[in-house]
């Protein structure tokens, strides 16, 4: 059965490049526009990984991440951010802030798939 990631990421180009990577490697992929509807998607599927963009409007991927990690119910969640930010100190931040891991865009589509594969393992 293959492993199943929820993409949160408001930027269609992004998330369909992110889309077609990992629906080409086997994953079984579901996608949510917003950290809101990233958050009741995370509830209702259980994902194997979370992609979670952190600059979305309405709700933002930092606010939803801390809601999935603070609920027992989903705090075992593996969530990974996906953010622009790539100054020094940022990717500390994220992990701080309860996230499994940090994916700086733009994204290298070369080393996405052997990092996927690295955190579902994990």
């Amino acid at each position: 059965m293959p492993h199943k990631i929820l993409i949160v990421e408001d930027n269609r180009n992004n998330l369909s490049l992110l889309r077609d990577i990992l629906t080409f490697h086997g994953y079984e992929i579901a996608v949510a526009s917003d950290g809101r509807e990233g958050v009741a998607m995370a509830r209702e599927l259980m994902p194997d990984l979370i992609l979670m963009d952190i600059q979305m409007p309405g709700m933002d991927g930092m606010t939803a991440g801390s809601i999935l990690k603070g609920d027992p119910a989903t705090s075992g969640l593996k969530i990974i951010s996906l953010t622009s930010f790539a100054m020094r100190g940022d990717q500390e931040k994220f992990l701080e802030a309860g996230f499994d891991g940090y994916l700086s865009k733009p994204i290298n589509t070369r080393e996405l798939p052997i990092l996927i594969k690295k955190w579902l393992e994990s």
